[in-house]
């Protein structure tokens, strides 16, 4: 069993606002945009119907930004407004933030929904990427995010926010995802992460369920925990409490220095 097929989209008059703000912000701040996405519930699989917009990007600076004894700040954040929340990472920590590796850079890098695109350099990006992304490294970061949000949203009550309880099965289902797939990155959208492994029906079933009511809800929604959901992750967090990190990855350093001089200087190969 799997669940109904998730197509992502965005209207065209959101688009060109979030395209308008991406350009502002290249003049204000003197940078390029190399790629900009959604991330948040929109891209995750399961939006509300106010669900906002959470525009994620990574730019570059001019060149000479680079050349400084002291380092100047290496992010992005526009003021939330309304339905907006965009913010960015330089390339420079974003490349970083791959080589730990970082799943949540992971992922926006297989987002559904793209708001900038360049392939050569996106393409370039990815194969880095794979070549930095340890399942049991991740593990860790997915483990922590699920435990963080069931304590702050769950714990004893009967009832949850809906939002927040799939807060917790997106990680938990990256968890199970990585112990049936350990050397592939587990897919940003929900859809994708339960089709992509083998669970049983009921359980599919049952996260179908909690999408029909997360859709049809206010993105303040309650609803009652699901015994069979609430099960799953806790053994996937068990699972990943176990598991040890692994310690033998690849020195990708100066890999990753060459990448950023090219993307930086604006080389179409690096």
């Amino acid at each position: 069993m799997t669940l109904p097929a998730f197509v992502p989209s965005i209207s065209p008059e959101v688009e060109g606002a979030i395209q308008s703000k991406l350009t502002a912000l290249e003049v204000d701040h003197d940078v390029r945009v190399l790629f900009a996405i959604e991330s948040g519930s929109r891209a995750w699989g399961f939006p509300s119907p106010d669900s906002d917009y959470d525009v994620r990007f990574i730019y570059a600076h001019q060149p000479d930004w680079y050349l400084s004894i002291e380092p100047g700040r290496d992010v992005i954040e526009l003021p939330i407004e309304g339905d907006w929340d965009i913010n960015g990472w330089d390339i420079r920590k974003a490349l970083g933030l791959l080589i730990k590796p970082n799943p949540v850079m992971l992922e926006w890098l297989s987002s559904p929904i793209r708001y900038r695109w360049n392939d050569d350099l996106c393409d370039r990006l990815i194969r880095f990427a794979d070549k930095t992304t340890f399942g049991e490294s991740c593990l860790h970061h997915y483990r922590n995010l699920a435990v963080k949000q069931w304590d702050k949203h769950v714990g004893d009550n009967s009832d949850v926010p809906l939002k927040k309880y799939f807060y917790i099965l997106r990680p938990a289902l990256a968890i199970s995802w990585t112990k049936q797939n350990p050397t592939v990155q587990p897919p940003m959208n929900l859809q994708a992460l339960v089709e992509g492994q083998s669970l049983s029906e009921e359980l599919v079933r049952q996260i179908e369920k909690l999408l029909v009511l997360k859709s049809a809800a206010k993105e303040i929604g309650r609803g009652e925990r699901i015994p069979m959901i609430d099960a799953f992750i806790h053994e996937q967090i068990a699972w990943a409490t176990v598991v040890a990190k692994r310690d033998d990855r690849p020195d990708l350093m100066a890999e990753g220095d060459k990448l950023l001089r090219g993307i930086v200087k604006g080389d179409r190969k690096s």
